[in-house]
């Protein structure tokens, strides 16, 4: 799965990168981005842009928001076959940008955070989809979820699933292209261009939204690395 993500780069670097204009006065460097806060993503509908939407995906057809809270993930198995999926997949994809994220390793009732992301320390982008819910009144809340796959080898000793992140050539391809042709995308990204560390317990409140949280946690006695 994936719980918590980083997107701390530079405006500018953002731009070049996936070639979309970023609104300076509201893009905030997310150390420890959590589910039910707006955070950047690029959408199909408006893809030269950085938009903001709500992490937990939240159905047309929900009865109220706090459905999102359930669904920040949705699994590229079954995608296509979910209620609560399949539409948004079709029509509503984006790219979620980020430079790392956090996964918990669990031994028994102990979990020790890592942290994972490039070894060149670029940003990259994970596969997402997105939808817009309507209140009584007819007011909008966009919201989105990241996809999730099998493990790759770098993952699978941390977790057994891990983001689907996508190549910088296959980004337009995701976000334009046929269901059938997005969904081979959806597969885990190789191990080698990215690395691990564990990070200290910081990272475990969404309140700590600092680089505090990217340092190497402490190697004491008792420890699970």
């Amino acid at each position: 799965m994936c719980g918590r993500f980083s997107l701390t780069t530079q405006e500018d670097q953002i731009e070049k990168l996936f070639n979309v204009e970023v609104d300076r006065s509201m893009y905030v460097p997310r150390y420890n981005g959590a589910p039910s806060q707006n955070l950047a993503v690029i959408t199909s509908d408006d893809p030269g842009r950085l938009s903001f939407l709500r992490w937990g995906l939240v159905p047309p057809w929900a009865p109220d928001p706090a459905m999102g809270a359930k669904m920040i993930n949705a699994r590229a198995e079954t995608i296509q076959e979910k209620p609560a999926f399949r539409a948004a997949f079709r029509k509503r994809r984006c790219l979620v940008p980020a430079d790392g994220f956090f996964e918990w390793m669990k031994a028994g009732k102990a979990r020790q955070p890592y942290r994972f992301l490039m070894k060149d320390g670029l940003p990259f982008a994970f596969a997402g989809i997105w939808e817009e819910w309507k209140d009584g009144d007819g007011r909008p809340l966009r919201t989105f979820s990241i996809i999730t796959t099998t493990a790759n080898e770098l993952m699978a000793p941390i977790h057994h699933r891990m983001p689907v992140i996508l190549a910088p050539q296959d980004y337009s391809i995701y976000l334009q292209s046929e269901p059938m042709r997005a969904s081979g995308l959806l597969r885990p990204f190789p191990s080698e261009p990215m690395h691990s560390y564990p990070v200290s317990s910081l990272v475990n409140s969404p309140q700590h939204n600092s680089a505090e949280v990217f340092l190497p946690a402490a190697q004491e006695p008792g420890t699970l690395f």
